[in-house]
């Protein structure tokens, strides 16, 4: 066997106990802490993490951050990691639902029937759909016949369109305007004039 590929074998073996010491560990490792694992030196371990990050090209990336390393997803797989996990983004919320929220931002605390006239249509699905998702949460119970639930929005709700406070919300009554000038493919009018 030649020196050359006695060094590529030691080269090979030691990339190779890097690549499994970072796979077991449960936070990122420094070089430092390889070389004392592997018994080999600084130099030969950051040759070793080198010829590792070449070989690392499908699922799996070699992360460096402040000094330490740590075996990662590749970012192309994130989506099916997340669903794996069950911590994947939650589709967009429908028209449905942010016209629901909407009405229940503006006007909480609002009853579902309140909701329900606003939008001329039943809001129960959409209702539901903004409970689970913790953007909205009953308030109370309004005096009278049924005590029919009262909603709200939810401190989630702010952190998710990132408002600091209700108060941050845009004037409805421009929205509005807005709103029905677009529908009618016209530009809403602030104080007489023209905006688009």
């Amino acid at each position: 066997m030649s020196a050359e590929s006695g060094q590529t074998e030691r080269a090979d073996a030691l990339a190779s106990a890097v690549e499994s010491i970072l796979l077991i560990a449960t936070e990122p490792v420094s070089v430092g802490d390889l070389a004392a694992a592997t018994e080999a030196t600084r130099s030969e371990v950051l040759s070793g993490l080198d010829r590792l990050r070449r070989r690392l090209t499908g699922g799996i990336r070699l992360q460096e951050h402040a000094g330490k390393l740590q075996l990662v997803t590749a970012p192309d797989n994130v989506d099916a990691v997340q669903r794996f996990l069950g911590t994947a983004r939650p589709a967009p919320l429908s028209r449905a639902a942010l016209e629901t929220l909407a009405i229940v931002a503006y006007r909480q605390p609002v009853s579902r029937s309140e909701i329900d006239a606003a939008r001329a249509v039943d809001s129960e699905r959409a209702l539901r759909t903004l409970l689970v998702r913790e953007l909205v949460e009953e308030v109370g119970r309004r005096p009278g016949p049924g005590r029919p639930a009262e909603y709200g929005t939810t401190h989630y709700f702010l952190e998710y369109f990132g408002l600091s406070s209700l108060s941050d919300l845009p004037p409805l009554e421009l929205q509005l305007a807005a709103i029905e000038a677009s529908a009618l493919g016209l530009r809403a009018q602030k104080g007489g004039q023209e905006t688009s």
